[in-house]
């Protein structure tokens, strides 16, 4: 993909502004534009994976350790009450870029960002439900 028609490989290649975080070749660290809550840290590979399921597994854990690099520093510099790590695949989940990305969001009590349940807690599945689950999910992991 051209770095045009994807801001985060325009950032990734410096063709764009950014305030960079941390970069360590395989993924960087950003601030988000849009700082939904102070301290709005964007984390990406370099290279163009449109979401979770097309990244590399060095690229998935080299997220994942950036990520909680920038939440140590997060709470050093704010010492929030609480953090969140969100990721969304697709536009049901409300991706918005198209470049896999992690969000480390520092919170606050009483911030109003990100309620996950609107209309009040989930039903709690039954324990059959869960073992069935379990079951098809570990035959996919065992192929």
């Amino acid at each position: 993909m051209s770095t045009a028609a994807c801001p985060f490989c325009a950032i990734a290649a410096g063709e764009a502004p950014a305030a960079i975080v941390a970069d360590d070749g395989v993924v960087l660290a950003f601030l988000d534009l849009r700082q939904a809550v102070p301290g709005h840290v964007l984390v990406a590979p370099h290279r163009h994976a449109p979401d979770l399921y097309a990244l590399a597994p060095d690229e998935a854990a080299g997220a994942m350790g950036m990520a909680q690099r920038v939440a140590l520093a997060l709470r050093a510099e704010l010492d929030p009450a609480g953090l969140n790590l969100w990721q969304s695949n697709g536009r049901a989940a409300g991706q918005e870029v198209f470049h896999f990305h992690l969000h480390v969001q520092p919170r606050r009590v009483g911030d109003g960002l990100l309620r996950v349940y609107p209309d009040g807690a989930p039903r709690s599945a039954t324990t059959g439900e869960l073992d069935a689950m379990a079951e098809a999910l570990r035959t996919h992991l065992r192929g």
